[in-house]
This record gives structure tokens, sequence and C-alpha cells, in this order.
């Protein structure tokens, strides 16, 4: 009979690779070091390797010397000596191996190979759930993007950081050492103009709020509530606002209660100083409509991205949150709001509100971690606010889940004391930090100029020098800032 010619694949191994590592690690104290800390059972192909660096690796974690015939030993007592290729071929490996210099270089082999394996599993197992025809294909995407996700992070794990290398600048951020990068603090806070304020984190052009939380930092979870009709979306939409298009980053919004367009609508308000009303009727002066030309010339050059797909699940919108940092570079998340959002979908945690709305804060936490971005999602306030005399929210507010305050690095709430009476602190808004797990707690002023849905900074318009942000202010807030000055 004629051959077929066909070739059988075969799984991504390098034999060759998983003998020379563990032969090192036979023979070498070093070897055996790299190569537990950077590998595991699983990376190896072969079961007799499997075996073998089990054995060696259960050693270097109970501190035991490792050779050749201590190693025999425990795989004859274990029984499992002659499955791996008895004594002999413990010699083998190490005759094969020796002490090689390059044992990070085949580490790296093997675990590349290993990776290779894992995707075409993971690829494997994706197929046949599609396959299946799952009722929820979005979740099974989000499955999918999971385990994928789950194999990058494996592939870029770490045992630990030595401080060491994160002073000498090898594993900081910065990669710059720690040093070196305290003396360049020093110069730029000695070169700082006056009433200049140094932060951290991403300004948010709030200057209160920007010194009380150190700037929107990297990987916070801010939650940011209030009851309805606060201006919680117009808040989060001016951080929004002033993060895009004065210090020129890409932005992120979902919103699952207003479109696009009404976002839009309300950011051009802002930006511009018009009436909503005299743009939705088209009601504008020359001056009026020559501000909104600039405003739109100005923000059309930014990057913000608005997802307006309402009932998201939350798998759904980690899915997309991290397309946006993947095409776009978000360096900042806004979610309107988060009681909008659905859980998973299992029927565990549908049944009860609370372990779903538990089930979201944790995975928003963990996102803000992932994309290494500051997420600020809204929250609404249960209605116990209303029953207080002085209507001022507390934790034990937020709604549904106990649980937001514990994920959140940032909790704060948003009070208008006018909206509950009209002559009370007029045109006033206080941004209350209830919980800042990085630094200090307290209350910002604000104004709040309802007109053109937004907050301006109570100390700039305080300020005798700074007369600017007065220019285009509505009576209502030019009253209120009479009445506070």
């Amino acid at each position: 009979m004629a051959e077929t010619g066909i070739k059988i694949k075969t799984a991504p191994h390098s034999k060759e690779a998983e003998m020379m590592v563990l032969g090192c690690m036979l023979t070498s104290v070093n070897s055996l070091n790299i190569s537990s800390d950077a590998l595991d059972d699983v990376d190896f192909y072969f079961t007799e390797h499997k075996i073998i660096f089990h054995a060696l690796k259960t050693a270097y974690k109970q501190d035991r010397p490792v050779d050749i015939h201590l190693i025999s030993e425990e795989l004859k007592r274990q029984d499992k000596l002659v499955t791996v290729g008895g004594l002999v071929y413990l010699t083998t490996l190490a005759q094969y191996a020796g002490t090689s210099a390059f044992i990070e270089e085949y580490v790296k082999l093997v675990r590349q190979k290993s990776l290779l394996r894992k995707m075409i599993n993971t690829a494997q197992l994706i197929e046949k759930t599609a396959l299946e025809e799952p009722q929820d294909v979005y979740t099974a995407l989000d499955d999918a993007q999971q385990r994928f996700f789950q194999i990058s992070q494996t592939a870029h794990s770490s045992s630990g950081v030595l401080i060491s290398e994160l002073f000498s600048g090898v594993r900081s951020t910065s990669g710059i050492p720690y040093i070196k990068e305290l003396q360049a603090r020093q110069e730029r806070y000695a070169q700082r103009k006056p009433g200049e304020n140094e932060i951290a984190g991403i300004a948010s052009h709030f200057i209160d709020f920007d010194k009380m939380i150190n700037g929107l930092n990297n990987s916070n979870l801010m939650i940011l509530a209030a009851r309805p009709a606060m201006g919680k979306t117009s808040f989060a939409l001016n951080i929004a606002e002033n993060v895009c298009f004065d210090n020129n980053m890409p932005v992120g919004i979902f919103s699952l209660e207003m479109s696009a367009e009404q976002l839009l609508h309300r950011i051009i308000c802002s930006q511009s100083k018009v009436k909503s009303d005299q743009i939705t009727t088209g009601a504008l002066n020359g001056s009026e409509y020559q501000r909104i030309v600039t405003s739109v010339d100005k923000m059309q050059r930014h990057v913000m991205v608005i997802d307006d797909q309402a009932g998201l699940k939350i798998t759904d919108l980690r899915a997309r949150a991290r397309r946006m940092k993947e095409i776009y570079g978000i360096r900042l998340l806004i979610i309107d709001y988060l009681q909008l959002i659905s859980g998973s979908g299992s029927s565990r945690m549908a049944e009860n509100r609370q372990h779903e709305i538990s089930e979201i804060s944790r995975m928003l936490k963990n996102l803000a971690r992932e994309l290494d971005i500051p997420i600020i999602c809204l929250s609404q306030l249960s209605r116990r606010v209303e029953e207080r005399p002085d209507h001022r929210p507390v934790m034990s507010d937020l709604r549904e889940s106990g649980s937001i305050e514990q994920d959140a690095d940032i909790v704060m709430f948003l009070l208008r004391r006018e909206y509950y009476n009209k002559d009370d602190k007029p045109g006033l808004a206080e941004l209350i930090i209830a919980k800042n797990r990085h630094g200090k707690i307290g209350t910002v002023n604000l104004f709040f100029q309802k007109d053109y849905a937004q907050f301006a900074n109570y100390s700039s318009l305080k300020s005798d020098d700074e007369t600017v942000s007065l220019k285009h202010m509505d009576s209502e807030t030019k009253a209120a800032f009479a009445y506070f000055s």
C-alpha cells in the first residue's frame, strides 16, 4: 500500500530543553532555584519529566538537598522510579545537561512551549463551546476572553518583587532608581508656580478635590454616589472633560442611562457655557454660536469614547472596556451607573440582587487593576437619605450592597442642599469624601452652574485674581458667589 504522506501534528514541545532543565536542577543549586520559581509540573510535556520535576520542586520547597541519588530514593519511595526510566535516565539527564550557564534560556523555552499548548487547549475548548451554540453568546465570549487573559497573566506572572529591584528601578513602574526619582520630585516641587500643587495621580482640575485624594490614581475604583438630580452625572462628565480636553488623555465612558448624543449635548453646554435650552431650540446669538464652534473644534481633536449600550452585563462591560484600552489607550473610565449593570447571569446571583451587586463591584475593582487606570463608577443612594433632617449621606446609604464600600478605594457623595430648600446655600455643592484608602477624608466645596451642567472650583471663584471663571456665570451662581463672599 502506498504511503499517504500525512504528517501527524503533535502539541508543541522541546524534549531537549526539558531534559536540559531537569539535568541542571539535579546538578546545580542555582538552576534548582531558578527553575522551581519559574515553572510548574504542567509546563512539562512528557509524563516522566513532570514526575521528576515535581520531586525536585517539592525538595526545593522543603529546603532539602537534591542530587541524582536523593531524587532516585524519593521516587523509589513513591513507587515511580521505574515509570521515569530508573536511575539510568536520571544519570542521563545529569550528564546531558551538566551545569549549563544558560538555564534561563532553557526555562524560557519550556515555558513558551507550555503556553502554546495552553493556547491550543483553550482554543479547542472555546470551539467546543461555540459549536454547542450557548444560549448566552456574549457570556461565552467574555468567558473566552477571560480564559486567554488568564493565560496572558500566567505568562507574565512573578513570584514577587525584591525591594532592592524597586529601589534600583529594575522592576519599578518608572524604571528610574528610587533616589533619582525622589530628587526629580524635589526639583519639580521647588520649580512649581505659586499656587500650583503637585499631585501623584491624574489631575481632575478640581483643585481641593485633587489635593484631598492626590489626583486620580491608577488601579483605583472610585464610587461617586448621590440621590437623583444631585448632579453626579454632570460632575463625572466634568472630570472626564478636564482629563480629556485639558490633560489630552483618552477617556472612556459607559452610559447605561443616557444616549451618546445626550451626553455630548451636556458636554457641549459645559464646554461652551451656553444654556441647554438655547442649543436645543437654536436660540443663539453670534457670540454663543461662536463659543460652540470653538468648543466643538477643540473637542474633536481629542479622544473620548462613549459606549451607550443599555442593559450591559458586567461581563460585557469588562470585554468592551478591555477593547477601549487596547484600541484607544484610555486613561480614565467613567461608568454611569452601577445599579443599571446586570450580573454575569448565574442563577444563584440573579436570585439575590445584593449578591449580584457584590459580584459587580468586585469585578469592577479587578478591572481597574487589570487595565491599570482609575475607574469612576456612579451609584444610587437609598431613600434613607431623604428621611434625615440634614440629608447628609453616609456609607450605609450605598444602595443594595455594603460590599461596594469594601471594594472601592474611594467613596464620595454629592450633596446640594438647595435641592431640598432653594434658600439653603444656593449654587453650592458639597463633595463628601467618606472613604479614601490612600489618604484623607473630608468635604470639598464646589459651585454648581445648573444651566451649563457644570461644577466649578469654589477656591478659584473665591480667589481675587481668578476672574475668568466668572465671565459666563449665570445670575443664580453670581448671586450664590455674592452670598458666600
